[in-house]
């Protein structure tokens, strides 16, 4: 990864960070993007969902990694949630990995998934699980970074613009 990137865990999620990762959704939804949106897509959207992760990492139920530009730009971000049921402490699941398409190609994605990694297992976590679309740059990402493939659900999710996807399902066991 190119030194123009920084990434860090952020303690708490401003309003600023709010209007940054807002920017990085928007970008990844307008590009395309299966990660939990439909068309039309709006900053109010957007803002509304950032909102309640920022509460939830208040809470500390999850991870909020953000990736910035040397002029501190947020360009991507990934989360790792933390909250799941008690007989599962030692697991996390990764989400919301978005990289804005401008910072695509240069390594970003994979820096963010090791420090979305170091930063569950600093957490406790040993066992991540993620799911990605089927096909897509996420699911080459996820693979050559050592994470296992268990599967694909046909039609697991909806594309933006309505057409049914599938996703595969990866995991990863942590090591110290």
């Amino acid at each position: 990864m190119p030194d123009a990137f920084q990434i860090r865990c952020l303690k708490t999620v401003g309003e600023s960070e709010i209007q940054g990762l807002s920017d990085v959704l928007l970008d990844c939804v307008e590009g395309g993007a299966s990660v939990s949106f439909m068309y039309p897509m709006t900053r109010a959207k957007a803002e509304t969902f950032w909102h309640c992760i920022a509460a939830g990492a208040a809470r500390g139920e999850r991870l909020v990694l953000v990736a910035e530009d040397a002029a501190g730009t947020i360009v991507g971000t990934v989360q790792v949630i933390l909250n799941l049921p008690e007989n599962q402490p030692h697991r996390g699941d990764v989400a919301k990995m978005l990289v804005h398409r401008r910072a695509r190609r240069q390594g970003l994605g994979a820096a963010l998934l090791a420090a979305a990694e170091d930063a569950a297992l600093g957490a406790g976590k040993t066992l991540l699980v993620l799911d990605t679309v089927t096909g897509s740059d996420g699911e080459r990402l996820y693979a050559r970074n050592g994470w296992q493939r268990c599967g694909e659900i046909p039609h697991y999710a909806l594309w933006p613009d309505g057409r049914p996807c599938a996703t595969t399902i990866f995991f990863k066991f942590l090591r110290k």
